[in-house]
């Protein structure tokens, strides 16, 4: 892509005229000065960043020693906590301390409910997720199996639609209990007299507002609906507050490898952000238009007017450290740190929610909300906050304007969780555990301690409980508690949603207030879990319970003496490889970073880089350590290349890969996130992913 130059950088043209003619207009920030503050930025941030990234190599250099001498030998967790202080992987805990963030938006700080992750590059998924704070709760049990068994086709089903009413009102019953009787018995919308009169909160033409643990609930009333009409009561849905957050992604779920990728992805954020973000696409043979939900306005007891947020409140969440992006290149001709330019930018495009320039509000406490992924340990959340610091100077914006999630997603975080968040503590909102991504960290830094338990147990090793309590109880000790969010993983499954139901309900039993799940739906479903349990009630009780010991947080998923039999390597390698490379096929041919991909038995899951990391470093772990061979992992991938292919074979835009391995760069990628996994940086998979990606898109642009 051409370059122009900017205050001694090299600007992609495309990102720069996007800058200059789109975002920049409005904000009261000449050009000029904007390019000499971002300039500023990157020569006193990048050589920091670089840094870092050094002692993450020198980190694992010695970490990989020590356990290489030690092979063979049970673990020591005294030993091994000692050495980690040797290094400076372990740092001293702070001294107590409450967090000072200021200017929260509730749904951040004093609210708990589902959170979604879109990848930004999508802008039809992106609006989806922007409107899912609010969903039909009959359509959600309609639509999916949340009441045992999928719907049949052939039009509607009134016997099921009877057991979707049915269950709602059950809903109704321990949520907003009616002074006498059951919703079910209602017969008249002028007759709703409520146990706790207090929760009733509003009124419209055709809707009755309720709230409940935070929560908003609206019963629609319309007798002439077809539903409504053989209703005795006249209800034709109930509908849920759901989705209180969504972070919109620029990382995981997307790949984006250049400057046009990066300005499409930005175009997206600040369609958002000055609220006209519009989607126009094909559903049925007939065009559709997605745009941001307007604000849903009551009329309250005392006849005051009630306005509740029609959308989201959203997060960006920016990439780590590690890459690097071609949109930009330094004075001394590197690529810039992709993290600092998202910094910039992101936050540049939120200016125009703060100086409310769109048609709708985002943040109403004036505050930016960006997760900041895949941080190594307090030293790396200090310059996360420095560099924060820079940004909102840069940019003319008050301190700590700028607010920071921290994912609690890799093991040197973890083990430091304390001092991280004291690294950030005056503008943190969010801390949450990840699984996936915590994982593949966890492989890739016990690498050479030796192989590794089957990938399906790894979620049952003592290290996952001691992370997952952990992460709440030091947020807890550290003040989070009103002021910001604590929260848990993803539900990868989008189709199952009656064992999301069964599972997801032990989230917010943990004391978490938010949840990921994976679309509206989910969202409108996991939202009854935080009716059923109020999170902060819970609090108290959780910050009592002794925290898990450090011992068994730094206890690696090691087989030790296991002996597998040679079918069941084959199904492990099976079961890698064909998640492998159903995710990474569309990743390289056709850009596509997370999208629901089958599973070996045909399962959809919800894929992104986190799960990739897993399988590629869970292959590489066995093959260096002689549970595999080359050949077996090669007839794996070779096997399920032919798998994924089949499982594609509707997809007009997909490339098969078994026909000729050797000529497909996805099969390619796939291979050398395996036999390279050991050398990549702490098993990240986008440096691979993004050398083979800029290669397709040279190949075919």
């Amino acid at each position: 892509m051409p370059m122009t130059p900017r205050a001694g950088l090299q600007v992609a043209e495309d990102l720069a005229a996007f800058i200059e003619t789109e975002v920049l207009p409005g904000l009261d920030i000449p050009a000029d000065r904007f390019w000499t503050g971002a300039a500023d930025v990157f020569a006193r941030f990048a050589p920091e960043n670089r840094r870092l990234l050094a002692v993450r190599d020198d980190l694992q250099t010695r970490i990989d020693a020590w356990h290489t001498a030690r092979r063979g030998q049970p673990h020591d967790p005294a030993a091994t906590t000692a050495f980690l202080r040797e290094i400076g992987y372990l740092v001293d805990e702070p001294a107590p301390f409450a967090i000072g963030t200021r200017n929260v938006d509730a749904e951040v700080a004093t609210l708990a409910g589902p959170q979604l992750v879109v990848p930004i590059l999508n802008a039809r998924f992106v609006l989806n997720a922007a409107n899912a704070r609010w969903g039909s709760l009959y359509d959600a049990l309609y639509g999916t199996d949340a009441l045992g068994d999928l719907p049949q086709g052939g039009g509607y089903d009134p016997a099921r639609g009877a057991r979707v009413v049915a269950r709602a009102k059950a809903f109704l019953d321990d949520a907003v209990p009616l002074a006498d009787g059951s919703w079910a018995d209602l017969t008249d919308a002028t007759d709703i007299v409520l146990r706790d009169a207090a929760q009733a909160v509003g009124r419209s033409d055709r809707a009755r507002l309720f709230r409940h643990n935070g929560l908003h609930i609206e019963v629609v009333f319309d007798p002439g609906h077809p539903i409504g009409a053989t209703d005795p009561a006249g209800i034709s849905d109930v509908i849920l507050e759901a989705a209180l957050s969504t972070i919109v992604d620029l990382e995981d779920s997307v790949a984006a490898v250049d400057a046009a990728d990066k300005t499409a992805a930005y175009r997206n954020w600040l369609g958002l952000m000055k609220g006209d973000l519009v989607e126009t696409f094909d559903k049925g043979g007939r065009p559709l238009t997605r745009a941001l939900a307007p604000d849903r306005a009551f009329t309250a007891p005392d006849g005051s007017t009630v306005t509740l947020p029609g959308r989201s409140l959203l997060f960006v969440r920016n990439v780590g450290h590690l890459m690097t992006t071609p949109a930009i290149r330094l004075p001394d001709g590197s690529e810039a740190p992709e993290g600092i330019l998202d910094a910039i930018v992101t936050s540049l495009i939120a200016m125009h929610d703060l100086k409310g320039q769109g048609r709708f509000t985002n943040s109403r406490a004036g505050s930016i909300y960006i997760v900041k992924p895949k941080m190594h340990g307090p030293e790396e959340c200090a310059f996360t906050d420095a560099l924060f610091d820079a940004v909102e100077d840069a940019l003319g914006l008050a301190r700590h304007t700028i607010k920071v999630g921290v994912m609690d997603e890799e093991r040197r975080t973890s083990a430091n969780l304390a001092a991280c968040i004291h690294a950030v503590r005056d503008r943190i909102v969010f801390i949450n555990t990840g699984f996936l991504d915590r994982t593949g960290d966890e492989i890739h830094t016990a690498m050479q301690a030796g192989p590794m338990v089957r990938k399906g147990d790894i979620k049952t090793s003592a290290w996952i409980a001691a992370y997952e309590a952990r992460n709440v109880a030091i947020g807890l000790a550290c003040g989070l508690d009103g002021k910001a969010q604590i929260g848990k993983g993803m539900w990868a499954a989008p189709d199952r949603m009656a064992e999301m139901l069964e599972q997801k309900a032990a989230h917010p039993k943990t004391g978490a207030n938010t949840a990921w799940v994976p679309s509206p739906t989910a969202a409108t479903l996991h939202a009854l879990h935080y009716h059923q349990t109020d999170v902060f009630a819970l609090r108290a009780d959780i910050a009592a319970r002794p925290l898990p010991s450090l011992d068994a947080l730094l206890t690696p998923p090691l087989a030790a003496g296991q002996n597998w039999s040679g079918a069941e390597v084959a199904e492990e390698l099976d079961n890698n490889a064909q998640g492998l490379l159903g995710y990474v096929v569309r990743w390289i041919d056709q850009g596509v970073g997370c999208s629901k991909v089958p599973d070996i038995h045909d399962v959809g899951l919800m894929e992104d880089r986190a799960t990739l990391r897993i399988s590629s470093q869970h292959m590489a772990n066995w093959l260096l350590h002689g549970v595999c061979t080359p050949e077996q992992v090669d007839a794996a991938l070779l096997r399920m290349a032919a798998k994924v292919d089949a499982q594609n074979a509707a997809d007009p835009l997909y490339q098969p890969m078994a026909p000729d391995p050797a000529g497909s760069l996805a099969f390619a990628a796939a291979r050398a996130l395996v036999f390279e996994g050991t050398t990549q940086p702490n098993g990240y998979t986008e440096p691979l992913l993004h050398a083979f990606r800029r290669r397709a898109k040279g190949d075919h642009d």
